[in-house]
């Protein structure tokens, strides 16, 4: 579910961590302004120097909107879950590093729709395993952001 929000905003122009965080608060209704997720735009092509992915910083802040009730130091989920996705990620993926992912899966027709595709994945599949993946609405239009 989160990868299809994840890429209906990538295919739209917003960049992968843009993408991560516009699909998961239209995918888990976050309540995001426009604002909140505009902080998410420095973050992508991996800080814009190919340095940590977009598409897992994208899914790390997803995580902690969904699952920080206060502050990260108050969520003791917070910490290993985080760790869960960036390990998958970096068994997956082959790396961390944008500069390192990219030369394998990004293609020109669909650019890193696949880093996206492979990050929303996992984030979603994290959460499910312990039970926190939130359940879709029903009768709500899910491409607003």
């Amino acid at each position: 579910m989160l990868k299809d929000y994840a890429l209906h905003y990538y295919e739209q122009g917003y960049n992968c961590a843009e993408s991560l965080v516009y699909g998961a608060n239209a995918a888990w209704h976050l309540n995001l302004d426009e604002n909140a997720c505009h902080l998410m735009a420095g973050l992508g092509g991996g800080l814009q120097v190919g340095d940590v992915c977009g598409a897992l910083t994208g899914a790390v802040c997803a995580l902690g909107c969904l699952i920080v009730k206060t502050k990260a130091h108050d969520c003791a989920e917070l910490k290993p879950l985080t760790q869960a996705v960036v390990e998958q990620v970096r068994q997956r993926l082959g790396s961390l590093r944008c500069e390192e992912i990219k030369p394998r899966l990004f293609q020109p027709e669909r650019r890193c729709a696949a880093t996206v595709e492979n990050c929303a994945d996992i984030l979603e599949a994290v959460l499910r395993d312990v039970g926190l993946l939130p359940k879709p609405l029903e009768g709500v239009d899910e491409t607003a952001a």
